[in-house]
């Protein structure tokens, strides 16, 4: 395991403060002393308050983009699509709920200038879905008067699982993701038998972008730890 460095320490620290406080609550001298820094140095390690932020987005974003092309790549029936994607935003946000606020709420304490990346990846991320939806529209197996209404209600639904997860609730991880999936069909009308999300593989992808512990861990052909056992 690679050893932590002060910049990691800064970074987990904001990560952690960002989340819970808030970037505007969040002072200079908070973060110091969580990092166990002086705030003179501080500076040293994170430049600017807004430029970690930004970078802490950023690095979220790329992660959740990253592991929703993963899981969704070759995948043609949009019932699927989407239910991968909706499993990957979940798990995501149980498993980093920290960074996944922060990348949720904290947006509009950006400056114009930083917002711009960020907007980018984020509306990258949210062409997965929106593309997911239209081609199930366009193939008769969704039915959706406004899909972007759609779509941001769906997302909006997923992020809440940040605030509530915990792993000792009655269901477990792949459980909760497929409820998430089944409700999502059901906001869209699905109709027809689509197949399922393939969760243990999409369990693998979130375990690859975020470097989390992965439960059904096995060599894959894909090169994606824990994706698929023997049989499956």
């Amino acid at each position: 395991m690679a050893a932590v460095t002060t910049g990691d320490r800064v970074r987990g620290a904001a990560v952690r403060l960002f989340a819970e406080k808030g970037f505007h609550g969040t002072g200079i001298r908070d973060l110091a002393q969580a990092a166990g820094l002086s705030s003179a140095s501080l500076y040293h390690y994170m430049g600017t308050k807004e430029e970690l932020l930004a970078v802490i987005m950023r690095e979220c974003l790329e992660r959740l983009l990253d592991g929703a092309a993963k899981a969704t790549e070759g995948v043609a029936d949009p019932r699927e699509r989407l239910g991968r994607l909706v499993a990957l935003h979940v798990m995501s946000h149980a498993l980093r709920p920290d960074e996944t606020r922060v990348v949720d709420n904290e947006l509009r304490a950006l400056s114009p200038a930083a917002q711009e990346p960020v907007v980018r990846l984020r509306d990258a991320y949210e062409r997965l879905w929106a593309s997911a939806i239209a081609d199930g529209i366009a193939g008769g197996v969704f039915t959706a008067d406004e899909p972007s209404i759609t779509r941001l209600a769906l997302l909006e639904m997923c992020n809440g699982v940040s605030r509530w997860y915990s792993p000792r609730g009655p269901l477990t991880l792949e459980a909760l993701a497929a409820e998430y999936a089944r409700l999502a069909l059901r906001a869209l009308e699905s109709t027809g038998n689509g197949p399922d999300p393939d969760l243990r593989y999409c369990r693998a992808v979130v375990a690859d972008v975020w470097n989390t512990p992965n439960p059904h861990a096995a060599p894959c052909s894909d090169g994606i730890t824990g994706g698929r056992s023997k049989g499956d």
